[in-house]
């Protein structure tokens, strides 16, 4: 919710939809929750449109299964223990939201639908920027051939490679495997598909940088006193957590708080062994020339900006520039 803010807030972005799916929770929960967010922040006029339930390939059988092959995933999201009333296993179900629950409803178009027509719309200008799985991208990619040429660019967070263990309960997920991380590990087959799209630019937010961020109980302080709609909601909900889809919003908005990065080959590991979901990479020409592309990926970033440029993002009053660019 936080990084959708941070780019409704963005004075140079025009967010042209918001495609909902599963992944930390199931969509239609998501969905309830991205909608009251609209409300609250009063952005009801961008739509949200509903995507994926699940995974094409990858199940909570499948998911239980592997695990008693290889030992037991420290994160699942929505196929996470109902172990709390944050939990559970309807995919379907929409339990009452601590927050309120939104007048306004989802549009009708699905999802993908609604990716392919803007891209057409405006070719050439629409950055997808990915959050969660990347699902829905990639049933985009197999209904219209054109759907990922036509585009700007693809900026995801997702992926693991060498992160430096933080000192927090969220590095349980890389502590023992350091390749491993949700969003891919979600649907490998999907974001292993989008990764071999004839994307112009793709640019991708691993773990690695993130392990440095948290979104500490002062910086939400701050953000709560700020003087824009949401600021209470923020004070009352906002979650002290790993600035995961914060730094992959800020890192598009203003690329200057990169301080490292590095291009290559990238994909997923499809095969459902101990590695499955893992992230795969390879240096420039030396990858198994399976179609792979290149890949920008972020490898450290400007800390202190980072936190300064978010929190003034998140507490002043919004302004709109002659310039806009179209995000989804």
């Amino acid at each position: 919710m936080q990084s959708i803010l941070m780019l409704l807030q963005a004075p140079d972005v025009d967010v042209l939809g918001i495609v909902v799916g599963s992944g930390d929770g199931w969509r239609d929960e998501n969905i309830q929750h991205t909608l009251r967010l609209l409300e609250i922040a009063g952005r009801t006029e961008v739509p949200v449109y509903a995507g994926t339930v699940f995974p094409l390939l990858n199940s909570a059988e499948k998911t239980l299964r592997w695990e008693r092959m290889y030992g037991e995933l420290s994160y699942k999201g929505a196929w996470s223990n109902p172990i709390d009333k944050k939990r559970h296993a309807d995919p379907y179900m929409i339990p009452a939201q601590a927050e309120g629950m939104a007048t306004i409803k989802p549009a009708s178009e699905p999802g993908v639908d609604f990716m392919i027509r803007k891209v057409h719309e405006f070719p050439g200008e629409v950055t997808i920027w990915a959050a969660g799985p990347l699902t829905d991208l990639a049933v985009a990619a197999r209904l219209d051939s054109a759907f990922s040429s036509l585009a700007k660019e693809l900026v995801f967070m997702g992926g693991s490679f060498r992160p430096v263990l933080a000192a927090n309960t969220f590095a349980d997920e890389y502590r023992h495997g350091t390749r491993l991380e949700f969003n891919l590990r979600w649907d490998p087959e999907a974001a292993s598909m989008v990764l071999h799209e004839p994307w112009k630019r793709v640019l991708q937010i691993p773990v690695d940088p993130t392990t440095a961020t948290f979104f500490r109980s002062e910086l939400l302080a701050r953000i709560a006193n700020g003087k824009t709609a949401f600021a209470s909601y923020i004070g009352q909900y906002g979650q002290p957590s790993p600035m995961w889809d914060e730094l992959a919003a800020m890192v598009w908005i203003d690329p200057g708080i990169v301080t490292k990065s590095a291009t290559m080959l990238v994909d997923v590991d499809t095969s459902f062994t101990a590695g499955y979901g893992n992230t795969l990479s390879w240096a420039l020409g030396k990858g198994p020339q399976l179609g792979e592309r290149p890949v920008l990926v972020i490898e450290e970033i400007d800390l202190p900006r980072f936190e300064r440029l978010t929190v003034d993002l998140l507490t002043r009053p919004r302004t709109m520039n002659s310039e806009r660019i179209h995000a989804q």
